[in-house]
């Protein structure tokens, strides 16, 4: 019991109790917790946690940090400047724990979430590909789709495609959700349940990349200072620190 400590919880915006369950069934799925991940890649299957790190700041303490001596510790400034924001679209492969084709850049539209994928798939472009991701906007966008349609040569008319807002294939998020989930296509998405980006492996890699390198000791001169460190944690983390996760969660939620 540690009563002067706590921390943020958001609970699900479960409006479907049935449909819920089932998200977070799929999503569990394809992790390791089944054996279903490994055994997908050795069928040539290959499985991507994917989502966008936002609004990473760039930076500096005024002073140098005191460093610490006998009886006392580290001091750190107190005052710092800010030299504006950056972010980063990641992808983790679920089965090598690698992180691939980082997008890092401060804008995050549904073209450069396009490009991010475009640019993973082509790390093996001959293989099958499953993104899991969250039910943002941009990952079930107009590009997205057209992305999916020509890459997985589905060789669809105009009229079953159809109009953004109007028919077909892109009248709707609904619609469009239900076409990138589908089991036959070459490249597919499954998405976790709204407020449960906990399900998300790519999450827990976020929270490694703040502690290890966005922590309070960290200080950077400017935007590109920035990007260029976290390029290379990056590609160090690949080198020497990237395995699987041991996910133990089965999609069994406890009862509160």
């Amino acid at each position: 019991m540690k009563p002067n400590q706590s921390r943020y919880w958001l609970n699900p915006n479960i409006t479907d109790e049935a449909s819920f369950h089932q998200e977070v069934h799929q999503v569990c799925e394809v992790y390791e917790v089944y054996e279903a991940a490994p055994a997908l890649y050795e069928n040539g299957i290959h499985v991507h946690s994917t989502d966008e790190m936002t609004g990473i700041q760039a930076l500096s303490h005024k002073h140098e940090a005191l460093p610490m001596v006998p009886g006392k510790v580290e001091r750190r400034e107190f005052e710092y400047e800010r030299h504006g924001t950056s972010g980063l679209i990641a992808s983790r492969h679920v089965v090598t724990g690698q992180i691939e084709s980082p997008l890092i850049q401060p804008t995050r539209t549904e073209l450069d979430f396009v490009q991010h994928v475009r640019e993973v798939v082509l790390l093996h472009p001959e293989y099958q590909h499953i993104f899991i991701t969250n039910q943002l906007n941009t990952h079930q966008s107009e590009s997205l789709v057209r992305f999916v349609i020509d890459r997985g040569k589905l060789g669809l008319d105009e009229e079953t495609i159809g109009v953004k807002g109007k028919s077909g294939i892109l009248k709707s998020l609904a619609t469009r959700k239900a076409f990138l989930e589908n089991l036959a296509h070459l490249i597919r998405f499954v998405y976790t349940p709204k407020h449960c980006s906990w399900l998300n492996q790519i999450e827990c890699w976020f929270s490694i990349l703040v502690r290890r390198l966005l922590n309070k000791r960290s200080s950077f001169s400017s935007k590109e200072a920035l990007e260029e460190r976290i390029a290379q944690f990056i590609v160090y983390y690949n080198t020497h620190l990237a395995k699987p996760f041991k996910w133990t969660f089965d999609g069994k939620l406890l009862k509160v």
